[in-house]
């Protein structure tokens, strides 16, 4: 099956540690920074780093309860708690990181504050800048070797994919690198200009922007809720696999939906080769679901028989 490596829970764990050791360490230095400075921008990419480091909490526990084995009150698994954690983590970004953001600015343009040592900022900036860049690499290493398999390029895949922890620590990344250069624009017009009007407006376009992102990475994890189907490209493999199988004569019903990340279930209807009794028929089709059922792709699958006048795919 495309795109189903064995491996992809863990990377996508170390992604997700990666990013919360990056974050926790830039936060705790953006925070000194904004004390010592009083920029407005730089306060509010401080509350983006720690909106993140709480985020990545989230998405462990999203990696730690998704891969949670099936049992009788859960037959496919327990693979779609990874996108109400996720989804937590996502409005956590959105109160956390945005409203405060976006809060403070105005507050800023409404009773402006002097700021001062400006080389301090400049410093945790550009470290932050290289620890947030450790992070965005180690997630599009992830994404772009997924997207190869699926023959996607890399923004692409990266909000196609059905693993949510590896499209949050992608995007929220490159919304920190984004961030940090529009509080870095904030602070040096701040010291040019000796007005923090530049400031604030800056700690307010880091705020639209992690509304913005906030907003798209809801959105994916709500469709990935209310049941969406595999990619074609997925869908296409599969149905080539059945009727490569020397029991199906052909296919006319094929549904895959996404349960988890990079787990799917499989309900369709074929059409045995042969002239089998009813007994044997049912046999012949329990097997072939439990050798669907054995890839590690597979959270359930379930077969039925054609119909005669029903249509091959």
């Amino acid at each position: 099956m495309p795109g189903a490596q064995g491996g992809g829970g863990s990377e996508s764990l170390t992604t997700v540690l990666v990013a919360f050791l990056a974050n926790v360490l830039i936060a705790v230095a953006k925070s000194v920074a904004a004390f010592m400075t009083g920029s407005a921008s730089i306060l509010a990419e401080a509350a983006h780093s720690w909106a993140d480091a709480g985020n990545e909490v989230f998405l462990l526990i999203a990696n730690r309860r998704a891969h949670k084995p099936s049992d009788e009150l859960h037959p496919l698994g327990h693979g779609r708690e990874a996108y109400v954690w996720s989804l937590f983590a996502a409005l956590g970004l959105f109160v956390a990181g945005a409203a405060v953001s976006i809060t403070h600015g105005v507050q800023e343009l409404i009773t402006p504050e002097p700021a001062g040592h400006f080389v301090v900022g400049y410093v945790v900036l550009g470290v932050s800048f290289v620890l947030e860049g450790i992070s965005f690499l180690q997630s599009a290493r992830q994404a772009r070797a997924e997207a190869q398999t699926l023959q996607r390029d890399l923004i692409e895949h990266v909000l196609a994919t059905s693993d949510p922890t590896l499209r949050a620590v992608f995007v929220e990344d490159a919304a920190a690198l984004s961030g940090l250069i529009i509080a870095a624009i904030g602070l040096i017009a701040h010291e040019v200009t000796g007005s923090s009007i530049p400031d604030a407006i800056g700690s307010i376009l880091v705020g639209v922007l992690l509304a913005y992102v906030a907003l798209l990475l809801i959105n994916r994890n709500r469709r990935f809720l209310v049941g969406q189907e595999a990619d074609p490209r997925v869908r296409e493999a599969a149905l080539q696999a059945l009727l490569a199988a020397p029991e199906v004569a052909r296919v006319t019903y094929l549904r895959l939906e996404i349960v988890g990340p990079r787990m799917i279930s499989v309900i369709g209807d074929v059409d045995l080769a042969g002239d089998d009794t009813e007994s044997h028929v049912a046999v012949r089709l329990r097997a072939l679901e439990a050798r669907i059922s054995a890839s590690p792709a597979v959270a359930g699958a379930v077969l039925s028989l054609s119909a005669p006048d029903e249509p091959s795919l």
